[in-house]
């Protein structure tokens, strides 16, 4: 029986490409290196925010409102006189925790979602489509801002709404992927050796609907960023007074005009991070194509 079932081989072969490799080749692409750098920076920032802070994130100094860059404060200060070179370094947490546990959320229930309903089909995959293509149908950010109104303003409710939102593009990709998987012969011979359905789908669908989850996931978290900055920028996401990036541009917006680094800063920091995660995902997405690893 064993000579009879597929060959490693003939499995996808990003469901079995190296991590190594897979690096080997981000690191040989400039705009992947770029964003590997800023996403690593962003991570040490967060973990070594206390050392890197030169003010605590909520000190004010009501003498030093509104001041330029200088050598004292980097980024200048806000109107109450907050270091904001700090709060960014402290808002880097805040983004980090939006970013883990939105991802840790929608990965699970879209690809739950999505191998389920392409390897059943029939009613099955109506229903849940169907209700995928309500969530669809309206755009991201109006959905969270709906959800936030009826949740309530805070950084909590905004994460759930962010979620609640982001998972119908992973399960439509998990599903198209199951649809062209489940009649392979390994998942033939899983059936003729008495599998469950159950255990085919963790065992032989999801670790092959993986590598294009993982691309999507990557290549959303810039959604996920700006969407928690904009929800934060209407005053429905962080409150005050959270370092969080989007929040703090929109209490900056009031004295942009005069004291321009309020919203710069913050606004090139949302830029940054969600640049590398866009450059990321490209990235990845070539590096588990098996036409890019082969030529090199």
């Amino acid at each position: 029986m064993s000579d009879d079932l597929p060959k490693a081989s003939s499995l996808p072969f990003a469901a079995i490409a190296p991590s190594g490799r897979i690096l080997r080749f981000l690191m040989r692409q400039p705009t992947s290196v770029f964003g590997l750098v800023v996403i690593t920076l962003l991570v040490v920032m967060a973990i070594a925010a206390p050392l890197l802070a030169t003010h605590a994130p909520y000190a004010q100094d009501l003498t030093n409102t509104l001041a330029p860059p200088s050598a004292r404060n980097w980024f200048g200060t806000d109107e109450l006189g907050r270091d904001i070179w700090s709060r960014l370094v402290w808002g880097s947490r805040i983004t980090l925790s939006i970013i883990a546990l939105v991802t840790i959320v929608v990965g699970p229930i879209g690809l739950a979602v999505g191998t389920v309903a392409g390897y059943y089909g029939g009613r099955i995959d109506t229903v849940m489509m169907r209700i995928t293509d309500i969530f669809l149908s309206f755009p991201s950010l109006i959905l969270s801002l709906a959800f936030v109104a009826a949740l309530g303003p805070n950084l909590r409710n905004a994460i759930i709404a962010i979620a609640l939102t982001s998972w119908p593009p992973v399960a439509r990709l998990a599903r198209a992927e199951t649809m062209t998987f489940r009649n392979e012969d390994y998942v033939s011979a899983a059936r003729l050796q008495g599998a469950s359905d159950l255990r085919i789908i963790c065992k032989s669908i999801v670790p092959m609907c993986l590598p294009s989850v993982m691309i999507r996931l990557t290549l959303n978290m810039a959604t996920v960023i700006l969407t928690a900055a904009g929800l934060g920028f209407l005053g429905l996401g962080a409150q005050p007074p959270l370092p969080e990036w989007g929040a703090m541009i929109a209490t900056g917006r009031r004295y942009m005009i005069d004291s321009w680094w309020l919203v710069t800063f913050p606004g090139i920091a949302i830029l940054c991070v969600s640049l590398a995660f866009n450059l990321i995902g490209d990235g990845l997405r070539d590096a588990l194509d098996p036409k890019q690893m082969n030529r090199r």
